[in-house]
C-alpha cells in the first residue's frame, strides 16, 4: 500500500501518454474545460447572444441580396473579403457560380464564429484566445477548399487531366506515408545532404562534450576582427539553418567579412538523456562553449549570438555571468528570441497548466519530446499554409512543391529531453520566472538588469513562434543600450535573409539607456524602413563594437586541438 501513490501516478502518466498519441498531444481535459467556461459565460450574456443573432440575420440577408449578382456576374462585389494572408480563394475559378457563393458563405460563417468566441464578458483573455484558435482550426479543417467536390480548381484539374491528378496524388500520399512510417525525411530532402550541399563552410570541430560540439570556421580573409563570434542556436533545431547553401549562409557571410566564427552544434537527445535539465544546457552548452572559445582566443572578449531558445538560454547565461563578475562577453545578439513570455503569441495556447501536465506525461513515457510532436504544434500555427494547402496541392492536384534548402533543414527534426523541456515550459513559459527575478542559475536568481554590454535584438514581422512584439520586450529589461531590428519574414526565413533579395526590408533603431519607453506599435510607425537584407546592418554594428583587424587565430589550440572537419558528428544524429 505504501507504493500506491507512486504507482497511481505512473498509471496516470501511462494513460495520458497513450491518449496523447490519439489526440496529437492536445489535452482533451483542458479543451473541455475551456469550452465549458466559454459556454457558461456566453449563457450569462444575453446581450451578446442577441448581438450574435442579429449578426447571423444580417449576414444571411447580405448574402441573399448578393446571390443574383453572383449568379450572373463573376466580377460582382463580394460580401466579405478574405484576410490578406488567406490565399485559398484567390483563383479565378472561385469567382464563378456556385463556388463564389460557397466560399463567401464559409467566410461569413467563419467571421460569425470569431464574433461568437471573442469579446465575452468575464471570459479570461487566454481562454478566449484558445477558444478562437481551436474553433478556427476546426473551421479550417472543413473549409470548401479542402474537398474536391467544393473546390473548382481541383474539379477543373480532374476534367483536364482525366483524373490523373488523383493518381499522382495517391502516389504522393503513399510515398509520404511510407517515409513517415520509416522515420525518413520527405522526398527531395536527400538532395541537401549535410556536409555536401548544406553546412559546407570550411571549419573544424574544436570541442565536444556529451551535449555539444563547437565548430570553429576557417578564416577567408588575411585579417580578422579580434573579438570572435559564438553562435548558440536553439537546441530544437540543427545549427546549419545559419549555414545552409553558400549563397544564403550567415556563417559564410560573417567569415567573409573578417569575423572569427564559432557555432554550437547540439547533441540530439535520446531517452538516456531524459534527466538533462536547463542548468545542464547552460553549463554543458553555453558556458562550456564560452570556455572553449576563451581557450582558443584567450584574453579577448566574445560577441555572443543566440537564436530562438538559444537566445533565451544565452540571456540567462549572460545575466549569470554579469551577476558573478564574469566579463568575457563583448556584446549579445539575439535572433527571434523571447525573454519575457507574457505575450508569447499563439504558441502559448499549448502552454496552460493542463497542457503542460499532458506534455509531461508524453515525455515521461519516452524520455523526450519527439521532433514530429513539436513540428505538429508549429504547423497548427499556420495550418492553412502548412497542412491544408499542402494537402490539396500534393494529394488532390498531384503537384509536388520542390524542396529548397530551408525546407529540407526544417524536416531535419530534433528532440528535447524530458526534464529540460518540463523546466523550460514551467519556469519560463508558464511562470515567466526570468523577468520575475525567480529564475535560478547555480542556485541563485539572475536578473537581466545586471547586463552591462551592448545588445542587438532581431525580430521578424510574421513570426508565429516568437512574435516580434514579444521579442521587442528585451528593450525594457537590460539597463544598457539595445538596438532593435525588425526584419520582414517569418521565424526562419526572416533570419535567413542574405543580401541580394530586393523583396526584403527592415527597420532598426537604438534604445539608449535612460530613454523613455516607446511601445512596439509606436516604434514601428516612427522608425524608417530600409530596403534589402538586414545582415549588413548587424555586421556594421559588430564592426563598430570590435577592434581593428589583426592576424586570425589558429584553428583550435594546444589544449583543444581540432577533432574532425565541420560539420561534425552531432548534426548528423537522427
Amino acid at each position: 500500500m505504501s507504493n500506491l501513490p507512486a504507482d497511481s501516478k505512473a498509471i496516470d502518466h501511462a494513460f495520458r501518454a497513450n491518449l496523447a498519441r490519439l489526440t496529437g498531444g492536445i489535452t482533451p481535459a483542458g479543451l473541455a474545460g475551456i469550452y465549458f467556461d466559454w459556454l457558461t459565460h456566453l449563457s450569462l450574456s444575453p446581450g451578446k447572444q442577441l448581438a450574435l443573432v442579429e449578426k447571423a440575420l444580417r449576414k444571411t440577408a447580405r448574402l441573399t441580396l448578393q446571390m443574383p449578382q453572383m449568379l450572373s456576374d463573376s466580377g460582382a462585389a463580394q460580401c466579405i473579403e478574405p484576410l490578406p494572408q488567406d490565399r485559398r480563394f484567390r483563383g479565378e475559378a472561385w469567382q464563378h457560380w456556385p463556388y463564389n457563393l460557397i466560399y463567401q458563405s464559409f467566410l461569413l460563417y467563419q467571421q460569425w464564429w470569431y464574433n461568437a468566441t471573442t469579446d465575452i464578458g468575464g471570459l479570461a483573455r487566454d481562454k478566449e484566445q484558445v477558444m478562437e484558435f481551436v474553433t478556427r482550426q476546426l473551421l479550417d479543417h472543413y473549409a470548401p477548399s479542402n474537398f474536391p467536390w467544393s473546390n473548382p480548381e481541383i474539379m477543373q484539374a480532374t476534367i483536364e487531366q482525366g483524373g490523373m491528378n488523383f493518381v499522382r496524388g495517391a502516389e504522393n500520399f503513399i510515398a509520404d506515408w511510407q517515409r513517415m512510417a520509416a522515420g525518413e525525411k520527405p522526398e527531395g530532402a536527400e538532395q541537401f545532404a549535410v556536409g555536401e550541399r548544406v553546412a559546407v563552410t570550411a571549419g573544424k570541430v574544436v570541442f565536444r562534450n556529451r551535449l555539444i560540439e563547437v565548430i570553429q570556421y576557417t578564416p577567408t580573409t588575411a585579417k580578422v576582427h579580434p573579438q570572435p563570434l559564438l553562435i548558440v542556436p536553439a537546441w530544437i533545431m540543427k545549427y546549419y539553418i545559419l549555414d545552409l547553401s553558400p549563397h544564403n549562409s550567415l556563417v559564410k557571410y560573417l567569415v567573409d567579412k573578417g569575423h572569427t566564427v564559432f557555432v554550437v552544434s547540439w547533441h540530439n537527445p535520446t531517452s538516456e538523456d531524459r534527466e538533462l535539465g536547463m542548468e545542464d544546457y547552460r553549463k554543458l552548452g553555453v558556458m562550456a562553449a564560452i570556455d572553449a572559445v576563451s581557450t582558443i582566443v584567450p584574453q579577448t572578449r566574445i560577441h555572443a549570438v543566440g537564436y530562438c531558445l538559444g537566445g533565451t538560454l544565452l540571456s540567462i547565461a549572460a545575466a549569470a555571468m554579469a551577476r558573478d563578475g564574469d566579463q568575457r562577453l563583448a556584446s549579445m545578439t539575439t535572433f527571434a528570441t523571447q525573454i519575457d513570455f507574457t505575450e508569447a503569441g499563439e504558441l502559448m495556447l499549448f502552454i496552460g497548466e493542463s497542457e503542460v501536465d499532458y506534455l509531461e506525461s508524453m515525455m515521461w513515457d519516452q524520455g523526450y519530446l519527439d521532433g514530429y510532436q513539436m513540428a505538429g504544434a508549429f504547423q497548427l500555427l499556420r495550418s492553412n499554409d502548412l497542412i491544408w494547402s499542402r494537402m490539396v496541392r500534393e494529394y488532390f492536384l498531384g503537384e509536388r512543391q520542390p524542396l529548397n534548402d530551408l525546407m529540407a533543414w526544417n524536416a531535419d527534426l530534433t528532440r528535447m529531453p524530458y526534464r529540460m523541456h518540463c523546466e523550460y515550459l514551467r519556469g519560463l513559459f508558464l511562470n515567466n520566472d526570468l523577468v520575475g527575478g525567480r529564475y535560478l542559475a547555480d542556485g541563485r536568481p539572475v536578473s537581466l538588469a545586471d547586463l552591462r554590454l551592448p545588445v542587438f535584438a532581431v525580430g521578424t514581422t510574421r513570426d508565429h513562434v516568437a512574435p516580434w512584439q514579444s521579442v521587442y520586450k528585451i528593450t525594457v529589461h537590460p539597463a544598457i543600450d539595445v538596438t532593435f531590428l525588425l526584419a520582414s519574414g517569418g521565424h526562419n526565413a526572416g533570419i535567413v535573409s542574405p543580401p541580394g533579395n530586393g523583396r526584403r526590408h527592415y527597420q532598426v533603431a537604438t534604445d539608449r539607456a535612460g530613454d523613455t519607453y516607446v511601445d512596439p506599435d509606436t516604434w514601428r510607425s516612427q522608425t524608417p524602413i530600409g530596403d534589402g537584407s538586414w545582415w549588413p546592418q548587424w555586421q556594421n554594428w559588430l564592426k563598430a563594437h570590435s577592434d581593428a583587424p589583426a592576424a586570425p587565430p589558429s584553428l583550435g589550440s594546444a589544449e583543444l586541438p581540432p577533432l574532425m572537419d565541420a560539420p561534425g558528428s552531432y548534426v548528423l544524429q537522427t
